[in-house]
């Protein structure tokens, strides 16, 4: 396994992609446009010192961005693929969309995964030409620390497959967990969407404030962040996503996917963009006072 396709070069794919191409994988990205390359180059870059002073080796940071390849055309981006890594938008008809686009490009031998956050493999199985070889690989964001890698798979996948991916994931220094059954949310998201969830609810419904939610949380448990501190690391565009989901099963939700669509249509998109429910790079969660009201 060691030509790895990344298709999704957002925070976790672009993450996916540097932790692969760090841990010895020949890495190849996926972009649609001249735009998105760029893009995903100032993501890059920003992990090269990330990388250098986690694991002590600036030199080795550096090789392994340099050695990570984008292409706009998914005939080379999947010509000697060991294994695709699919990181794209949580959204249901893009993800379907793009499995139907690739069939009979990838070679018979490529591995497909998803690392879909929310939805579950079963549900793009028909769309791609391989059901036995696909399944999931869930990664949590900040990768290199937080380095769980959630494999589940359908019951089309052939499960030799389970054991070839949990070893994938131990080869780029991430810890494989195995999810025996198809959950939405595998074990991670089934614990932490909740959660978010209802954080974003008590600020929707004017409750609470989002400095005053997340300070409740920290002290009560302790925990290093609050809720809308995690929701501006992940993201208020997979946020959104998620919630639009959500509010098909549960209408009361869409007061949330309204006021997160305010913020992203702010450009307040969280850590990436400077500004979600925090300004960065010194949000008021992180000031010596902040936990004393």
């Amino acid at each position: 396994m060691k030509n790895v396709s990344i298709i999704g070069g957002g925070v976790l794919g672009s993450q996916i992609a540097f932790q692969c191409a760090f841990f010895d994988c020949n890495v190849i990205m996926y972009a649609r446009s001249e735009a998105s390359v760029k893009r995903m180059q100032e993501k890059l870059a920003k992990l090269v010192p990330i990388y250098g002073a986690y694991f002590n080796n600036p030199e080795k940071a550096q090789t392994a961005h340099d050695a990570i390849q984008i292409s706009m055309d998914l005939n080379t981006v999947l010509n000697d693929s060991d294994v695709m890594i699919e990181s794209i938008a949580e959204n249901l008809e893009a993800k379907q969309a793009l499995y139907s686009s690739i069939q009979g490009i990838a070679p018979e031998k490529t591995i497909f995964l998803t690392n879909s956050s929310t939805m579950m493999p079963s549900t793009f199985r028909n769309f791609t030409d391989r059901p036995d070889r696909f399944l999931a690989l869930h990664f949590a964001n900040s990768i290199w620390q937080n380095n769980i890698a959630e494999v589940m798979s359908h019951d089309s996948t052939d499960p030799k497959y389970n054991q070839i991916v949990m070893d994938f994931a131990k080869q780029i220094n991430m810890v494989p967990i195995l999810v025996k059954k198809e959950q939405p949310g595998y074990i991670l998201n089934s614990l932490l969407v909740p959660l978010l969830q209802s954080a974003e609810l008590l600020y929707a419904n004017g409750v609470g404030d989002v400095e005053t939610i997340d300070r409740t949380w920290m002290i009560a448990t302790g925990a290093p962040l609050g809720p809308f501190a995690m929701l501006d690391v992940i993201g208020l565009t997979t946020a959104y996503n998620i919630s639009l989901q959500a509010a098909q099963v549960n209408p009361k939700l869409k007061v949330v996917s309204d006021m997160l669509k305010e913020y992203i249509d702010a450009g307040k998109l969280g850590v990436a963009t400077g500004e979600g429910f925090y300004q960065y790079p010194d949000p008021r969660y992180k000031a010596s006072d902040f936990l004393k009201g």
